[in-house]
């Protein structure tokens, strides 16, 4: 590869009678500037942007016949040796476009994992990749050798996943069996930590947002790793908070699966800050995203504050519009540091009330309150004896000491 690759963004725009009466994706006229940022966080230069009216993709070649002529003319007059399509390719769809159009092809999906290559810095991010890469490219290895050989790397052939297309599949499965033998100690591991965070009676915050909107300063997808540091909140009591990867609207799913390692702090914290980038003009839609995939990890019950960020971009009655949409949302700037006080009083309003470890001695009569104890912490131990059930738990502080009043005679742990 001499310089960067020159890519054409392609994106289908449905009519609105499409889908069952559905309009076009959130409601307007869809664009392609995010996916104009990912291929740049990649490192293409993007040589044009194309929209293809239809109903839904084409079976053999996603955009139809007509398109794919528009597009070798596309190809021609801006030098582009890349075309990235704003969808999911099936293997046959790829195969047949590079056919036709004799460049390289790939789709949203492939070039999302691209990028995750390109940042993952440790042994897990990186095991957590190429099992996604693997995972994808397992079903499109037939009749692409050819390809490869002539095309050589880029964009979505390149990182801890890459590999050889001739490469046979039963390989393939293999190291997919072993990366996943490897990402699940990685989760036994995570588990210990997590055990030894709760033991020291911390609670965690998990910092969630869609990428860009202000979780932190660095690039797409820059966080693979979840990064955890304390702080001490306005009112004394400490927090661990757990920086996670950005969300984008329909992650791939090979991703959430490869990632649930890491994205299992957002399940076990004890409360989410959802970055909202207020200044966006699909903020809503990107909050629906982030919930979407909160939904998938089982998070969405989870307490939430939100950080209505970038007010610094805005009017004041927009900001308070946002604040008030999302449900007392808390504006800030993290680049002007406005703001940042507030939310951290916020969450110390929001935060589960510190847990206390007891140790109890039920009296069989009164075991129901065993139940009561499952329902309001987390009992670490039960043992039945002669005088009643003794119960080591953890609780919170209020519910704990009106326990001890009840159950006098073990005291605290």
């Amino acid at each position: 590869m001499t310089g960067p690759e020159r890519a054409i963004l392609v994106g289908l725009l449905r009519p609105p009678s499409s889908g069952a009466g559905r309009p076009p994706r959130d409601g307007r006229e869809p664009n392609l500037d995010e996916l104009s940022r990912l291929a740049e966080s990649a490192g293409a230069v993007v040589a044009a942007k194309v929209l293809q009216k239809r109903r839904g993709p084409d079976p053999t070649t996603f955009v139809g016949d007509g398109k794919v002529e528009d597009l070798k003319r596309d190809i021609y007059e801006h030098s582009a040796d890349l075309v990235i399509l704003d969808g999911e390719l099936t293997p046959a769809q790829q195969r047949n476009l590079e056919r036709r159009l004799e460049v390289k092809v790939i789709d949203r999906t492939a070039l999302v994992l691209d990028i995750f290559a390109r940042r993952a810095h440790t042994k897990e991010g990186r095991l957590q990749v190429e099992l996604a890469q693997m995972t994808y490219l397992l079903p499109r290895l037939t009749g692409r050798g050819v390809w490869l050989s002539r095309l050589g790397g880029g964009i979505g052939t390149r990182g801890p996943g890459e590999t050889k297309l001739e490469v046979d599949r039963r390989r393939i499965r293999r190291r997919i069996t072993d990366l996943r033998r490897e990402i699940a100690g990685i989760s036994r591991h995570r588990a210990l930590q997590r055990q030894a965070r709760r033991e020291a009676q911390f609670p965690v915050a998990a910092l969630v947002g869609y990428t860009n909107a202000g979780k932190s300063t660095l690039k797409l997808f820059a966080t693979l790793d979840p990064t955890i540091r304390k702080v001490t909140l306005p009112n004394h009591r400490p927090v661990l908070l757990v920086d996670t990867v950005g969300f984008i609207s329909r992650l791939p799913t090979q991703l959430v699966a490869a990632f649930r390692a890491t994205l299992e702090e957002v399940t076990e914290a004890d409360l989410l800050i959802h970055v909202v980038d207020a200044s966006h003009a699909a903020w809503r839609a990107q909050i629906a995203a982030v919930h979407t995939v909160l939904k998938e990890l089982d998070a969405a019950d989870k307490p939430v504050v939100y950080a209505v960020n970038k007010i610094d971009r805005l009017a004041s009655t927009e900001v308070r519009e946002v604040v008030a949409e999302v449900g007392e949302g808390v504006p800030i700037s993290a680049l002007q540091h406005v703001g940042l006080i507030n939310l951290l009083r916020r969450i110390a309003q929001q935060l589960p009330e510190p847990l206390e470890r007891v140790r109890l001695l039920v009296p069989y009569a009164k075991a129901r309150t065993v139940s009561e104890i499952f329902g309001r912490g987390r009992i670490i131990s039960q043992e039945y004896g002669e005088q009643g059930i003794a119960v080591e738990a953890e609780l919170p502080r209020a519910y704990a000491q009106r326990l001890r009043a009840l159950y006098d005679g073990t005291g605290s742990a």
